[in-house]
């Protein structure tokens, strides 16, 4: 377990280290940026470790794994992220520990999150998930909505019982016109970000950036980053 710990507080300061000189390039103060550790594939143990090394926001894409991992982790002072497609029939069990999802990309998720929320006596932080290579209107490889149905999409949270529109996120697409240009599709979310506040002025998040590229989403203003493999390791392959 210190072999572990010793690799994870490493790995961890290179990252902190990345994230201020961006910070420092961009002009930007440091507690600008958030720093979201993925832990999917990963055990609790690792979790517990990320929180005794000063980690307060961690990540989740599937649900059969984040609710166990939650539940172990109860008792830790974390801020608990969904970033993974969710399908309707885990809304509830994600709204049991999530306290942010950042994958919202459709309206019958919004009413299914409304709903479980209201029962769960929680308001839960959205953010909606641009998808950069669907064109305007369409579903992108990996989810999100297309930057045509941001308005429509944020105006149906905001005015959701239960739900509080906090901003947008995307994944640097691997097809379309972004594919390989991450910080022109960064460039882009923080137009549309820019946008939505406009109508929205408290939807102020911005998630953008991962391992690779978190660099080049906090050049162009990003607000949180999301990092997995950078602090934890290559992940194992999934079975």
């Amino acid at each position: 377990m210190t072999d572990r710990k010793d690799e994870l507080a490493a790995n961890l300061a290179k990252v902190e280290r990345r994230i201020a000189d961006a910070c420092a390039a961009a002009g930007r103060a440091r507690d600008e940026v958030t720093l979201i550790v993925v832990t999917k594939t990963y055990p609790a143990s690792d979790v517990r470790i990320l929180a005794e090394l000063g980690v307060r926001h961690v990540a989740e894409n599937r649900d059969q794994d984040a609710a166990p991992k939650a539940e172990a982790c109860s008792d830790l002072p974390l801020t608990w992220h969904f970033v993974g497609q969710l399908q309707t029939n885990k809304v509830r069990s994600v709204v049991g520990y999530a306290d942010f999802v950042q994958s919202v990309d459709r309206s019958k998720l919004v009413t299914a999150l409304s709903k479980e929320a209201v029962r769960a006596g929680r308001e839960l932080g959205c953010l909606l998930q641009v998808a950069l290579d669907a064109g305007e209107s369409g579903r992108g490889e990996r989810g999100g909505v297309g930057p045509g149905g941001i308005g429509e999409l944020a105006d149906l949270v905001a005015g959701a019982p239960g739900l509080r529109l906090d901003g947008l996120m995307t994944v640097a697409p691997l097809t379309g016109e972004y594919a390989g240009r991450e910080r022109a599709a960064f460039e882009r979310l923080m137009v549309l970000s820019t946008d939505l506040r406009r109508s929205h002025p408290a939807a102020t998040m911005v998630s953008a950036g991962m391992s690779t590229d978190l660099e080049q989403a906090v050049a162009v203003g990003a607000t949180h980053v999301r990092v997995g493999s950078a602090v934890l390791g290559v992940r194992p392959r999934l079975g």
